[in-house]
Formats: C-alpha cells, structure tokens, sequence
C-alpha cells in the first residue's frame, strides 16, 4: 500500500514530520517498508526560460540557446526539436547527474560549441517515457526561474509504502492509515467526506438486477449503480496524475483515474462503464460454461458457474470484483457512464483470481473483505469527483439488493486490556482508543459494549479489543515476564555436538578462514567422485539438475564454492564449512564434519601477496595443520594420534594423509586435492583441503572441578640432535614416536627438523633429524646421564623403525 505525505494529511490533521509517523505506523502494525521522496534526486533541476534559440553552425538538428537560468545567462546546446524562444523548461547546471540517463553533466564541447548545462525532457527525469522533446511548462511560471522544480510543481512529496497484513483491509486506503494515526495521537481525523448528495434529475436508464440461486445471493448481496450524461472525457488534472504516478499507477483518462484514486483513497473500488457501449440490464451472476470475455488487460478470459461475472444482454463484461471488460471500457469519445460500486465474497473473489491469474488493485481489496457499507458511499464519491472534473447530469441511485449488516456489539471489560496483555492502562484512556479507531462504545456499569464497525471485519470478541488497544498502546509498553520453570524441567543446555559445531566455527574463523554455506545437494557425477551417489540417496524431486543427491562429503560444495571464485580472479581463496553430510539412508549414516579448502596463497599467515612473505602457495601441511588444530581444540593431542596414508581416492596419493585414533577409526583426512576431481570442477590450479569428522572424535571425559597443582620447571631443559638414517617409506612420525616412548616424563618435545636424501645415503634411504629435549623436574642431568638416555633413544628408534645413527 502506497501513498504520499500530503495525501495522508487530507485525512489527518497533523504537524508531526514523516519520521515519526512512518515510526508509529510500524509499531501500530503497519510496518513501513520504505520512504521515497522523488525531490530527493530532482533538488538541482530549476525553472528557467530560453531567451533565444538560433540553429548550431555545425549540426542541422542541434540549436544554441541563450538560457534565463534566473541566475545569469548561460549558452546550452539542445537537439530537442521543440526547443524555442521564450519556451519555459527545466534546466540542469554543470555537475547535475541525470537520474534518467545516469550521467552527470561536465563541460564538454557539442561541435565546436561548449554547452553550460542541460534542459531536460521527463524521461530524464523519470517522470514518465517522454523523450520526443524538452519538458515545456505553462508561460504562468515565468515569474518562477531559478526556483526548484519539485518545489514550484508540488512535487516534494514523500512517497510511504507500509506491508498491509491480510486482516486489516480498511488499511488499504489512505484514510484508513490515517485513522490509526490519529489514535496513535497523531493529529485529529478529518471529518470524512460522504461525496455528492443530490437527488439526481431522472430515472437510472440502465437497470440493474442480481440473478444468483437461492443460497448463493452472498455471492454480491449489493450493486448500486448511477448514470450520468453529458460527461467529458480525457486526461485527468495535472494534481490527480501526479498521486497516482507517486504511487506506481499509470494515468489512463479522468474517468478511469477518479476510479483508481477512490480505490486508493477510501479502500473502495469502483467501475465505470461506457453506458452507450451497454445492450439492456446490467447483471450479476454466475458465469456459465463456454462464456468468455476481453478484458481491459487485453487478455481473453473463460468463465464457468463457480465465477461472479458482470454481464448484459449480450453477454460477460467483466469478472466481479477482479477485472472489467474491454468492450464498455472508456475511452476519449465517451459522453455517458454507469458507474459500478458493489460488494462481492471475498472468499469466491480469491478462488476466480487466482483461477486466471489475475492480480488487480480490486482484488486484492475485495478478497480481504472491504466494508459493505461503503458501496452506497462509493457511488457519491464517484459522482461528485466525476461532476467537478467531467461535468454531466446525474440520475437517481439505483440499487439491486441490500447491504449485508453485521451488527456486532462486543460486551468489553477494560480490566481485560491488564488481564491479557499486562497493560496498566485507564479504562478512559481505552475508550479513547476505541473510539479514535472508529467503535463506537457505551458504558454500561463497569463493562463497555462495543459496536463493532463495518469496516473491521477481523474483529470479532472482547480478546481482538484487547489487541486494538495494545497495538496503538505499543507492544514495547507490554511487560515481560519470564514463565517460571518447572520443577520437572531441566535447564537448557547444549549437546557435545552441538558444542563441538561452535568451537569448530570459531577455530577455523581464527585460522583466516571464510565460512561458507553450501547445498546439500549435489549432482549424482559429483557424489560419486566422493564415495557418494548411491541411489537411495538420490531426490525423488530434486529442485535443479544440479543438485539431485544428497552430498557424501562437504568438499564437493566447497570445491564448487572456490571455483566460482577463481572465475572472478579471487585466486588465494580459504573457505570452511561445518554442516551434515550423508554416507546412507539410516539415521546413522547422516554425520557432522567440518571441512576447509585453501588455494593460491591463502595460508595461517595471511592471504595474497607481501613484500616481506614468502610466495609459496598452501600445501599438504598447511591442510593437517588446520585438521590437527581442529582436533586438538576439541579435546584430543593431534601429536599422539596416528597418521597413516591412506586418504581417500579424492586426495593426491602422495600429497595426503588420514589422521586415526588407533587403525579403526578415521578421525580426518587432509591433503592435496585429486587433479583428476579438480578438473571435473574446471580448476586449474593446486588445492588443498581437509575434512574432520565431528561425530568420531571420543566423548571427553569429565573433568575434575578442582585442577592439579601447576608444575613449573625451574631446571634449564637439556637439547640434543639425532640424525638417523632410514628406509625411504619409513614415516617421519614413527621415528619421533619412537624416541618419544623412551622416557615420556624426562622427554617433554621432539621434532623433526631435517630431511636429506642424497646418493650418499644409499638407494632408498634417507636421512631424518630430530631435536630432542629433556626437562628434569627433580636435579639437572649430569652427562654420563644424558650419553644414557642418547643410547636408549638411539636404541628405540633403531628397534622400531631400523634407522641407523648418522655418521
């Protein structure tokens, strides 16, 4: 629902800036979703007039103006072919940017000529398509140059737009709107006009007549109709055009304009029909099969007995409610009307429309009930706006049917307003409310009975007042109070998994990784690079071709992910994920992992290129880093789990690794990225990743509420280097478990920091260094203790893995 600031204030008398209005229209529950003031972007076009206008010496269809700009004379070349002396226009200066075009105006030369500024057409204005020429305003605003144009056209006006919830269809016109502000203490409501009250100067000549079965007269209870002749057609006044344009509807000609603007204005839609165009009575009915009819949208629609139609003796005009009929629309020769104003079923309104596939501004009124009461109103409305603007004679009113009353009175306690809502609110500032939204209440001892207006029809017991009040109250005013818990009830908490899922996210945010959040379904082709695409897993209705399997690993979306980077030359990408994923159909087969993936120069330090870094792209060990990481964050020693080779066929065979708590269980696997899946994904570049499984890590155990004492050495730990030839296939990792199962509490670090293969050492051997250290706790080590311990190591590592001390 659209409409603009001046327009709220001819219903409602106020001083409050559109600030605060657009701020208690969301907080009444008519949530604003937008402001737009056209002057916003038309503040620096001005009224100016062309003094002279002589053709341009290089260009046949360009001219050289001198331009009044009411500030000075400036030269402006314009290829307008209505620009002429003395000619009133809208004129841009220099540095202007044309919302139209999308350019801003610099002082360029137009052959041979430098133009000062511009004069403008509407389509660069977006005022409307118009282009063949220059906007030309009436001689009367010669006394206006230098002035704005929004300001002396009226058009510094704010358009508000508000989200209408489906039970509150008085809302859909602009006096609507303005009731609720009035009660909300906005101003004062306007004394409602009730449109023309004459008597008409003759009979109706078109009749009227409701033919529906039986049962079904709630189909349109009502029509009321009035003819008038004598009228002119053609486009509407400069002020009626330009709320309509505000509002996103285009002008047609007066006739059909005073109907969109009472549609708007009063939430009453209305029809006009050439009456000339009419062959005998004016029908509602329900269509019959085989019937169809053009209608004003161009498109031919077929109606069945289930439709409320509009017809005459020659057949269907219109849909009730939804749309009319091209054959009697109006046009710029009409010189007689019947104008239509009636009440149809919301509910056989909604089903129609949505049968055709037709949204109007009429149904979407209809549909949410309008007030019945309206369609008497709805006739004066119209004649009285059609007489001032089009001229004419009017008939009597006629009316088929009667409106359909409710006449609901709710007996209303204001203590409820306390009781429900928790609102201290005075019984006499409740009646006040209801009363401003238009119930009309009596007091009754210490209840209230409450008329319930026709307007209102979501309003149905004491419990919708209480709404109504706290709406316009505040919902910010209701107190809140926290239910108590239950005894039986146990405090809210987190599962291990779920715990795990956080963790997870904020180890690898700190890592310099983006989290990213992918489908869950994935092609078939691609499951099955990943040990996935069984059929079980496939989608009955799969939203996409490319998403018709549920995913087997992560890494599938992240690759996907990265891909769709490296296209837009983002080629140091580092991107994480922690989700489900799906090994089978079982509930068991469903688990939580996280995964990475890292290209290019994305690395723990710092993604892209530096002068003081290094250019060395991510590789295997920055994957396990951010696997071991993970892992140790979740509870477990990374340094005290296994690390085997056998990753998935997706890794590089011998760029990759699993990371195991004993042969059994897998708890990640990490590694260069397959070329051959790289390429199914069009990359052309190394990847790294790494995939942890959340659900294999173990259980942590429960701590102890009270934590051992803290041991600081205070003995200068003791380092000693090993050099030990071994067989090419032997693991680093071996060599360092090796020499660290010898004393575990004297050794408290070894690392490898070295390794050499040469010719020197032999067909397949190589050489591996360490570094061990050796904190006491108790005395420092004498040598001949340390020369044991370097045996026993030397031993160890001989034992476990046959590598020989280095010579």
């Amino acid at each position: 629902m659209k409409f603009t600031l001046a327009w709220l204030r001819d219903h409602l008398d106020t001083d409050s800036p559109i600030e605060k209005l657009t701020d208690t229209l969301s907080s009444i529950g008519l949530e604003v979703e937008g402001v737009e003031n056209p002057a916003a972007k038309l503040s620096a076009f001005t009224i100016a007039r062309v003094v002279e206008a002589k053709q341009h010496p290089n260009a046949d269809k360009l001219r050289v103006c001198q331009v009044d700009t009411g500030k000075g004379i400036l030269e402006i070349v314009c290829g307008a072919p209505n620009a002429r002396t003395g000619m009133i226009g809208v004129f841009a200066p220099m540095g202007t940017f044309i919302p139209g075009t999308g350019i801003t105006l610099e002082a360029k030369p137009v052959r041979g000529v430098v133009s000062n500024g511009m004069l403008c057409s509407e389509r660069e204005l977006e005022l409307s398509n118009e282009h063949d020429g220059i906007i030309e305003l009436d001689p009367k605003f010669t006394g206006e140059l230098g002035k704005r144009y929004v300001d002396v056209m009226g058009l510094d006006d704010p358009v508000i737009e508000v989200k209408v919830t489906p039970n509150r269809p008085d809302a859909l016109g602009v006096r609507g709107v303005a009731r609720d502000l009035a009660a909300a203490g906005h101003g004062k409501l306007k004394p409602e006009k009730r449109g023309w009250t004459g008597e008409g100067k003759f009979d109706c000549p078109v009749p009227i007549d409701l033919e529906f079965p039986k049962g079904d007269e709630a189909a349109c209870p009502v029509f009321g109709g009035l003819y008038i002749k004598g009228v002119k057609n053609g486009p509407s006044p400069a002020w009626l055009q330009q709320r309509l344009k505000a509002i996103g509807l285009r002008p047609i000609s007066t006739l059909v304009d005073i109907t969109n603007y009472i549609t708007f204005d009063r939430a009453r839609p209305l029809h006009v029909y050439d009456a000339d165009k009419l062959k005998g009575t004016i029908h509602a009915r329900f269509g019959k099969r085989g019937e169809s009819f053009l209608a004003l949208d161009g498109k031919t629609y077929a109606v069945d007995e289930t439709m409320t139609v509009i017809a005459d003796d020659s057949g269907v005009l219109g849909l009730g409610g939804i749309i009319g009929g091209d054959s009697t629309g109006c046009s710029d020769g009409t010189t007689n009307v019947l104008i239509e104003s009636a009440y149809f079923d919301p509910v056989r309104t909604a089903t129609t429309g949505r049968r055709n596939g037709i949204n109007s501004d009429a149904r979407y009124r209809f549909e949410r009930g309008i007030d019945p009461a309206s369609v008497p109103v709805g006739v004066a409305l119209g004649v009285e706006m059609i007489l001032n603007l089009c001229g004419g004679t009017p008939s009597k009113p006629l009316t088929a049917g009667k409106v359909p009353e409710r006449n609901l009175v709710v007996g209303f306690d204001p203590a409820r307003v306390r009781k429900l809502a928790g609102l201290e609110t005075e019984n006499k500032e409740v009646t006040r409310i209801l009363d401003a939204l238009g119930f009309a209440s009596k007091r009754k001892g210490e209840m209230l009975e409450v008329a319930v207006p026709s307007w209102r029809p979501d309003v149905h017991g004491a419990a919708d007042l209480v709404e109504e009040v706290v709406r316009i109250v505040g919902i910010d005013k209701v107190p809140f109070t926290p239910l108590p818990r239950g005894r039986g009830v146990a405090r809210a908490v987190l599962t291990e998994t779920q715990k795990r899922v956080r963790r997870a996210r904020r180890v690898l945010a700190g890592r310099g990784l983006v989290e990213a959040i992918t489908w869950s379904f994935i092609t078939s082709d691609q499951a099955k690079l990943f040990g996935g695409g069984a059929e079980a897993l496939d989608l009955a209705n799969p939203i996409s071709s490319e998403m018709t399997s549920m995913r087997p690993s992560l890494l599938p979306g992240l690759i996907a992910a990265a891909q769709r980077n490296l296209d837009r030359s983002q080629s140091d990408i580092g991107l994480f994920e922690v989700g489900q994923a799906y090994r089978g159909i079982k509930p068991e087969d469903q688990y939580f992992a996280a995964a990475g993936i890292r290209t290019g120069l994305s690395r723990l330090g710092g993604a892209g290129r530096h002068w003081s870094a290094g250019k060395d792209d991510a590789g295997l060990f920055d994957a396990k880093s951010d696997a071991a990481a993970l892992i140790a964050a979740l509870g477990l020693d990374a340094n005290r789990l296994m690390v085997t080779r056998d990753a998935p066929a997706w890794f590089h065979p011998g760029r990759s690794g699993t990371i195991r708590l004993g042969p059994k269980i897998a708890l990640a696997h990490f590694g260069e990225l397959h070329p051959s899946v790289l390429k199914v994904f069009d990359i052309d570049q190394p990847a790294v990743a790494f995939e942890v499984f959340l659900d294999a890590l173990p259980q942590p155990k429960k701590k102890a509420k009270a934590r051992p004492a803290f041991e600081a050495g205070d003995l200068q730990p003791v380092r000693r280097d090993f050099a030990f030839v071994v067989g090419r296939d032997v693991a680093a990792a071996d060599v360092v478990k090796a020499a660290e199962s010898v004393d575990r509490k004297l050794i408290s670090q070894v690392n490898v920091f070295d390794v050499f293969e040469g010719a020197s050492l032999g067909a397949d051997k190589k050489s591996i260094a360490i570094e061990v250290t050796l904190s006491p706790k108790e005395r420092t080590l004498t040598d001949p203790e340390i020369e044991q311990v370097a045996q026993k190591i030397a031993g160890e590592v001989k034992r476990q893995t046959g590598g020989e001390i280095r010579g």
